[in-house]
């Protein structure tokens, strides 16, 4: 009786049942700080990951406006670190999820 790893098991569970974009994802959210670097990280939060959505609060609007302008490319960059184009947007919110007008 061969016995196999419980990653092999789990990854191949999650694939089956179309979750593993969605576990990669909150990955993703727990590992922000990794994936942007201090800068960014300082004024900003990865709160969730929804259908390929990372969303992302940013302290004031100035931050959110510069990020806009970076999105492209934070998306390619979390997309390189994380081995898979498993993050397709980044959508920014003030803390709390309020949007600004």
């Amino acid at each position: 009786m061969s016995v196999e790893a419980v990653g092999g098991v789990l990854s191949r569970v999650l694939e089956g049942l179309g979750l593993s974009r969605e576990m990669t994802g909150w990955h993703a959210v727990e590992v922000w700080p990794t994936l942007v670097g201090p800068r960014i990280a300082r004024r900003t939060r990865a709160v969730a990951f929804r259908d390929g959505t990372l969303h992302v609060e940013v302290e004031g609007s100035a931050w959110m406006q510069e990020l806009g302008y970076l999105k492209k490319d934070l998306v390619q960059r979390i997309n390189h670190k994380l081995g898979g184009e498993h993050v397709r947007d980044v959508r920014f919110t003030p803390p709390g999820g309020k949007r600004l007008r």
